[in-house]
């Protein structure tokens, strides 16, 4: 289906996410020094000063990889350095091009053991592999130089980190300084993984997943954020870590994880399980049998936006792999969080909130019985309001999934009585869509609604047009305008008064009223197929025969003879007795011209009576527009109606918002019908911009009354197909 193809290129996504690194508080005093003060503005002089101390700290480094507590000292001091100056980003470069990540790197591993005194001791142990951590890890942020740090041989030393949770039962290490290392290489592994699946796929060959995996269910709650965030990274768009994180067994850590209180615990995990199931309907099922569902739907209501933002998202995953587990979701309460996540202040909650409820309101031909249910269920727990508020957002991927779970819901027929009263139709109608794929959405919807406007939706829409309040009776009334079949408008428009709704509208004082009836009048118009624009009538509405071309302003038997501008037109009574009730009066009447032999016609140009004459005579005739108002005249003079149509199609042609006024003002004076029609529509059709001409309220209340008459006779017309009701 298109409008699928659609949605599944806004399909919100996921991604591994860069580890902010946020320094902790550090054990010791550091001084800030001159260097880092002119890290805030690296240029010129502060380029060679920060340089320079960049040369410093690396050789310090390269010297001091012993387990002499002195060399100890000053490398875990100068990881620190190289730390501080790296939460710039704009010293990173300078950093890397100073030589740190080689020495760096080095630090990641502890000083040989033949180093260590005879009593054993390690000083500072786990501190200086932290700050190396930590350093390459802010040196990672920039994605030029994650291939660089991980063609150094980081990667085996950050995993090997990472093992260092099993030394702290062993040989009792000290365990805060062991947590602080292993959160800091897993942080490291993060951002040199983020975006960059070649580095992805090379965590998965060191070896790196199993032992994330275990620090799931460490007791630190730094690490296990830590590890998470890793394997949301690793797990984005790489099949091969996704199975591998899955084998390892990490979901049942995963979902205890997302009943953490802890909100920084459960976003993580939230964003792991989500990044799993991506594109991986297996993974899909095996995350809903490991119990995943309650704990997510409890997300939606936690404290936490960003996890209820992805705890949406991935209930709006679960509801396109398995129709069964929309029923699930509906029943186990996602529905009404969701709805208040729709008035969220938080763009992205609200973009998330709409993903899922679309996903919720989409039906399968397998499953329609229990989609409607689900349809029902959100329009009944108050969703139509702020999905369709949604619609005004200037955000195109909020718009799009507020305008899919619209689409969703309005196939549910006990929607649609709803879908209407509150003004949807007129949203979806008015609203400005940014993208192309929620235009043709919203076109799908509008579609999707009229078919359904029949039958016991139909009656509903009627009663609510006669005894609700008057704003959703109008809203009743403009909605069906645009909606009904044709069969169906005699019963709403005059039958149950809605026409009166929407010329009400039309004489409102509030212009937007005014603009909205005069639009659903002339869809009402077009919609009808007897209230086509006027079109080139039949020459004479009885059928009669024609002398033929040959006698127009011929002497040969001519019986009569016309004066007009001093000239001679020679005619035959017999042929204007057949033309014209007011030529019959003329000759078989009272008058002094039934036996007169030359009849004088004071008002009439030459050119306009014989083009009059001509069409008696033929049936037909060429009207200008030039000629066209004067031949008018002349029609109605002489109660020509063929001819007056035919005048009345040629000057509504060239009706104008400049001229609409005299031209219904012409329509009048000449009881022009069928031109009144043609200006009556072109008002309807024109009304926004006919609203700032001068006297425009004026000729609007004046028409009223002919608009009404104009329906009334249109569809009540003999011809006009009998109502469905």
């Amino acid at each position: 289906m298109e409008l699928k193809k659609h949605q599944d290129q806004r399909l919100p996504e996921r991604k591994g996410q860069k580890r902010k690194l946020e320094g902790e508080i550090e054990e010791e005093q550091r001084e800030i020094s001159a260097v880092e003060e002119a890290a805030a503005a690296p240029y010129g002089e502060a380029r060679k000063v920060i340089l320079n101390e960049v040369y410093a700290q690396v050789n310090i480094l390269n010297s001091t990889f012993s387990w002499d507590e002195a060399h100890r000292a000053t490398a875990k001091r100068a990881t620190h350095v190289l730390a501080e100056l790296a939460k710039n980003e704009e010293v990173v470069n300078l950093i890397v091009e100073g030589g740190a990540v080689p020495a760096l790197v080095k630090h990641l591993q502890v000083p040989p053991s033949s180093e260590i005194d005879h009593d054993n001791s390690k000083p500072f142990e786990h501190e200086v592999e932290k700050g190396s951590a930590f350093a390459l890890g802010l040196l990672a942020v920039k994605p030029e130089h994650q291939q660089l740090i991980v063609d150094a041989g980081a990667l085996s030393h950050l995993v090997s980190l990472l093992k260092r949770q099993r030394d702290v039962d062993k040989d009792g290490s000290d365990s805060r300084a062991v947590n602080s290392v292993i959160r800091r290489a897993a942080d490291a592994i993060t951002n040199l993984a983020h975006e960059n699946s070649s580095i992805k796929t090379r965590v998965r060959m060191e070896g790196g997943i199993p032992p994330l995996v275990e620090l799931l269910e460490f007791t630190d709650t730094k690490v296990q954020r830590a590890a998470a965030g890793a394997l949301r990274t690793l797990a984005f768009k790489n099949d091969e870590n996704k199975n591998q994180i899955v084998e390892c067994n990490a979901l049942p850590a995963l979902i205890l994880m997302l009943r953490s209180d802890a909100a920084a615990i459960h976003y993580e995990a939230v964003g792991v399980i989500g990044n799993l199931v991506h594109s991986s309907p297996s993974i899909k099922r095996e995350v809903l049998a490991a119990g995943a569902l309650q704990p997510v739907i409890g997300l939606l209501s936690s404290c936490c936006s960003e996890s209820q933002r992805e705890a949406a998202l991935l209930l709006g995953q679960f509801a396109a792999t398995d129709s069964d587990c929309k029923v699930h979701i509906v029943q186990r309460g996602a529905v009404q969080p969701l709805i208040e996540m729709l008035q969220s202040p938080d763009v992205q909650l609200k973009e998330m909130s709409a993903f899922a409820l679309g996903r919720l309101a989409q039906v399968k031909k397998i499953t329609q019985f229990q989609d409607t249910h689900n349809q029902a269920g959100i329009a009944h727990n108050g969703g139509l309001v702020p999905l369709l508020k949604l619609l005004d957002s200037r955000n195109g991927s909020l718009q799009h999934n507020a305008a899919f779970s619209l689409y969703g819901l309005a196939d549910n027929e006990d929607n649609v009585s709803d879908f209407i009263s509150v003004g949807g139709v007129q949203k979806l109608q008015d609203g400005e869509f940014t993208v192309q794929a929620t235009k043709d959405c919203v076109a799908k919807t509008l579609k999707r609604l009229e078919e359904k406007i029949h039958g016991r939706v139909l009656n509903h829409l009627l009663y609510l047009m006669r005894v609700a309040e008057k704003a959703v009776q109008r809203r009743v009334a403009l909605a069906l305008a645009h909606l009904c079949s044709p069969d169906d408008q005699r019963a709403i428009f005059i039958n149950n008064c809605g026409l009166d709704l929407l010329l009400g509208l039309l004489g409102s004082s509030s212009p937007k009223q005014q603009l909205d009836g005069a639009i659903a009048l002339y869809r009402l118009a077009n919609k009808a197929t007897t209230l086509s624009p006027v079109d080139a009538a039949p020459p004479s509405p009885t059928p009669q025969v024609y002398l033929g071309e040959q006698y127009v302003n011929n002497a040969t038997l001519s019986d009569v003879t016309f004066l007009v501008e001093g000239r001679r037109f020679y005619a035959h009574r017999i042929c204007l007795l057949a033309s014209s009730d007011a030529f019959r009066a003329m000759f078989d009447g009272g008058y002094r011209e039934k036996d007169a032999r030359d009849i004088e016609i004071p008002n009439i140009r030459w050119e306009v009576f014989e083009l009059m004459m001509r069409f008696i005579y033929t049936g037909a005739v060429d009207v200008t527009l030039g000629i066209a108002q004067d031949l008018l005249r002349a029609a109605d003079q002489y109660l020509l109606e063929g001819l007056k149509r035919l005048c009345e199609y040629t000057i509504a042609q060239d009706i104008t918002l400049e001229n609409i006024s005299s031209m219904y003002e012409l329509s009048e004076a000449f009881h022009a019908i069928s031109l009144r029609h043609r200006c009556i529509l072109f008002i309807l059709e024109q009304f926004d911009k006919l609203s700032d001409k001068p006297r425009h309220s004026q000729l609007i209340h004046r028409i009223i009354p002919e608009i009404r008459d104009y329906f009334d006779k249109a569809l009540t017309k003999p011809n006009q197909h009998n109502s469905r009701l």
